[in-house]
């Protein structure tokens, strides 16, 4: 769910292609592709602070307070363990308030990455990716990791983690920090099945994740309506595979 997990620390390089006719149809925003490259489509203007909600309850991305999804799998030869919590704090960023969830990463039973996510819903249901500050443990110690950033800072931009109406073919940035955080999404499908160990999900949004920074790597995710993430899986530059194991709300 969270950008800076385990698996999305190798997110994501290589074409978005044209999608066959099906389904949905795709929207203006189709990312332009050259040859193997990872494209960066067209920015979305982000709304005015006043176009913005105070909860994100976006089918396929909420993130009611008080919540944890525990997530299990392996990245390569090591066991991951990734909890996401979505906390009761704000922070306000480029004039707008944006939730805060904390993404802690074990692998081999061993804390590796702690990452604070903001995220900020608009009116018309868009669920906006503000910024990150992400610390990787090092020599039992938490040090902040380059590849922090938030909009409005050193020329960064937020970007569309979750459209309000997801069609097949669309393609968002879904951050923008230069040569340093540049990951994009486009919609596979809208009608995909999954089984994880929390349950069997059908009406499945699916999802393929790259970035211009990370060539020979793609992501999918699938998203429930209703729960959110549920699978996030490296299907090319890598092995690594995470399921929704557990759903705790406090």
């Amino acid at each position: 769910m969270a950008k800076r997990t385990a698996l999305t620390l190798v997110v994501a390089a290589m074409a978005f292609v044209a999608l066959p006719a099906g389904g949905a149809s795709a929207s203006h925003n189709r990312a332009r592709t050259t040859g193997a490259n990872c494209v960066l489509p067209p920015p979305k203007p982000m709304p005015p602070p006043g176009d913005f909600v105070p909860v994100v309850d976006n089918r396929y991305f909420p993130l009611p307070p008080g919540t944890t999804l525990l997530y299990r799998g392996f990245e390569g030869r090591d066991r991951v363990r990734d909890a996401v919590t979505v906390t009761h704090r704000t922070r306000t960023i480029v004039g707008v308030r944006a939730t805060v969830v904390v993404d802690m990463v074990w692998l081999n039973g061993r804390p590796s990455e702690k990452t604070f996510d903001w995220y900020a819903q608009d009116k018309q249901g868009d669920v906006w990716y503000m910024g990150e500050a992400a610390f990787d443990r090092v020599h039992h110690r938490w040090v902040r990791a380059p590849d922090s950033w938030e909009a409005g800072r050193h020329g960064a931009k937020a970007g569309i983690i979750m459209e309000a109406h997801p069609k097949v073919g669309d393609a968002y940035r879904q951050e923008f920090s230069r040569g340093n955080a540049e990951d994009m999404g486009q919609v596979l499908r809208t009608q995909a099945s999954v089984s994880v160990p929390f349950g069997s999900f059908r009406h499945v949004l699916k999802t393929r994740e790259c970035s211009p920074l990370e060539q020979g790597v793609i992501d999918h995710k699938y998203y429930a309506g209703g729960v959110g993430e549920v699978r996030e899986t490296t299907v090319a530059g890598g092995s690594a595979d995470l399921e929704l194991v557990s759903i705790r709300h406090d």
